[in-house]
């Protein structure tokens, strides 16, 4: 660090109005004077799946002035490319202060729009992701998943084949047969964790389809030093991705991903869908937590 100064650390939910439900995360809205070990120790002093950091936007960045930055996420164990719920946290503290509108952040996975709007004096944030992608997982390492997570492939809901999606970092799909199934989530961290790193996955995101346009979710993230995510941005947008990619949903779609309530934090994701828009976007509300 090169300043004595410590930098103001704010604490936001995203995904709630309610600072108790939804997923916390670190935003510091200036992080200029902070290197890589800072911003990383930061991130496990709090001890949320991740914490965002501002600096100045890149060059070349389109953006109204004042209103583009460079982001990035760490996890209490390392930095990630890209972070959902950071993003909309990050976004609602900056609209607090600055106004609702629109943001640009620069990320390490590309340039991500940001729409903050109010809403019965509620602030709503809605990202649109990168250019997503969806690729096959190898039967090995599918088997090895399986058996990290505990669940038998009787389990698995066949009309949701499993695959690795990307929508600015990457995810393993997985989709429970029951509520139960998911419900029941009890794994082996170090196996799981192992696994992720080989694959270069950011969580796994575990699925259940409760009617034609809402699931519940859940995402392990051991990779960054959390048992589970409460909620995640980035697994919605790649998840909106594999469902359109697969013919699941229709190629316009808002779906509703209802993640958190099996950990007390409740949380609502809107994950929507465009026809002729490859992109994804993920609307969340958010909320300083005290």
């Amino acid at each position: 660090m090169t300043t004595n100064t410590p930098p103001e650390v704010l604490r936001y939910t995203a995904f709630s109005s309610d600072p108790d439900g939804g997923n916390p995360a670190g935003v510091v809205l200036d992080a200029t004077a902070l290197d890589d070990s800072d911003m990383l120790a930061i991130a496990a002093d709090l001890g949320y799946s991740e914490s965002a950091f501002l600096t100045a936007p890149p060059g070349g960045l389109d953006g109204q002035d004042g209103r583009a930055y460079s982001i990035r996420y760490f996890s209490p164990k390392a930095e990630v490319p890209f972070c959902g719920h950071a993003t909309v946290a990050t976004a609602v503290a900056l609209a607090e202060r600055i106004g609702p509108g629109e943001l640009v952040f620069a990320t390490r996975a590309g340039t991500v729009p940001v729409e903050v709007a109010e809403e019965g004096g509620k602030l709503r944030a809605t990202l649109t992701s990168v250019e997503p992608h969806i690729e096959e997982i190898a039967a090995a390492d599918l088997t090895e998943a399986l058996a990290a997570l505990g669940w038998p492939t009787a389990d698995l809901d066949p009309a949701f084949p499993p695959r690795i999606a990307f929508a600015g970092a990457r995810h393993l799909v997985l989709a429970a047969a029951m509520r139960a199934r998911l419900a029941d989530l009890a794994y082996d961290f170090a196996r799981l964790e192992a696994l992720m790193h080989r694959l270069d996955l950011t969580t796994v995101q575990l699925v259940w389809r409760e009617s034609a346009t809402v699931f519940h979710v859940r995402d392990p993230f051991p990779v960054g030093g959390v048992v589970e995510d409460p909620a995640t941005g980035a697994a919605a947008a790649a998840f909106g991705a594999y469902a359109r990619d697969l013919g699941l949903v229709p190629e316009d779609a808002v779906l509703t991903l209802h993640q958190g309530a099996d950990l007390g934090r409740p949380g609502e994701l809107t994950v929507t869908l465009r026809a002729g828009d490859t992109r994804v976007r993920v609307t969340g509300a958010g909320a300083r937590i005290s």
